[in-house]
């Protein structure tokens, strides 16, 4: 079916705030990055595919000072977390510098194999459940940025790797890129992003959760994939020039993927994948595993502060075509 809608006028607004370094950021309104133990039964269904996330941080050329990287809850036991028979689980968190800690292939996909681990081991250390640490602060560091693997057009890369090495609980923890080893002061510049997002969801259907996957000049088509996503509702992707794409969403312990264009004007800037719940039933403790890659295959970063700022859709006055 062919129809016509009449649409408004075209407005990009963006925001520009490259201040702060929480991840998951503020706009991404995601309560919890999540990891399970990858012992015991190495149970996938509760929402952890591989029991292992990846992330990456950005510091600025033009940064010299120390820094730190502190991990919030980093135990598994306790208030925040969640339980699978008894608390069993022992998680590690490793930071690595130097060189190919970003740019070795193996760093850059999806599951913990091959050289996953590339670069320099600068800290690490293994949680189990410790009430010293439950909704409290661990804190990595001091790092010189230039630690960091050097490149040209981001600055200096960090990796750290969350792994569940023990048990089948799971863990929610939250990071902070910090100028501080006893506060959350953030780095002007700094950035976060990962290639494949786990996380917790909400348990309020009215609460939202945001990422958004950065958009070259080189991407044509985009292949979603998302895992154990428990038929919570629906995904929607919001861009400059998309007012709302819905695309497939996984069932329980299930992988499922989607594919799509990319329009002209969504070049250079960020996608706006909103996780939107369901009303009712409504889906409690949901765990969700995404990633996103282009025509090539390769994966596409989401960036915890968007590049370019969230983005929004506006009109464009004229008529354009929609087909089903």
């Amino acid at each position: 079916m062919i129809r016509f809608l009449l649409l408004g006028l075209f407005v990009l607004v963006v925001g520009t705030d490259l201040t702060g370094q929480p991840v998951p950021a503020e706009d991404e309104n995601i309560p919890y990055l999540m990891t399970f133990g990858g012992g015991g039964k190495r149970e996938t269904s509760w929402g952890d595919d591989d029991f292992c996330q990846i992330f990456f941080f950005e510091i600025p050329e033009s940064y010299t000072e120390p820094f730190y990287i502190r991990v919030f809850d980093p135990d598994c036991g306790g208030e925040v977390d969640e339980i699978n028979g008894e608390w069993d689980t022992r998680t590690s968190f490793s930071i690595y510098g130097g060189k190919e800690c970003h740019s070795h292939p193996d760093a850059r996909e999806t599951q913990p194999e091959g050289n996953y681990n590339s670069g320099t081991l600068l800290a690490s250390k293994t949680f189990g459940n410790n009430r010293r640490y439950d909704n409290n602060w661990y804190t990595f560091g001091p790092f010189n940025p230039s630690e960091g693997e050097f490149d040209p057009r981001y600055g200096y890369i960090f990796k750290i790797i969350t792994k569940g090495e023990a048990g089948d609980d799971g863990n929610l923890y939250r990071y902070y890129l910090s100028t501080s080893e006893d506060d959350n002061l953030s780095i002007e510049g700094a950035n976060a992003f990962t290639y494949e997002y786990s996380f917790r969801m909400w348990n309020d259907p009215n609460n939202v959760s945001h990422i958004y996957p950065y958009i070259d000049e080189r991407v044509v088509s985009v292949k979603q994939e998302n895992f154990d996503w428990d038929n919570d509702g629906f995904i929607r992707v919001v861009s400059i020039a998309r007012q709302g794409l819905s695309v497939k969403r996984s069932g329980e312990d299930l992988w499922i993927d989607d594919e799509f264009k990319i329009l002209d004007e969504e070049l250079n800037t960020s996608l706006d994948f909103q996780f939107i719940k369901s009303q009712n039933p409504v889906v409690r403790n949901n765990n969700v595993v995404i990633s996103v890659r282009n025509q090539y295959g390769e994966l596409i970063k989401f960036y915890a502060i968007p590049i370019g700022g969230v983005p929004k859709y506006k009109y464009d006055i004229g008529v354009q075509k929609i087909e089903k």
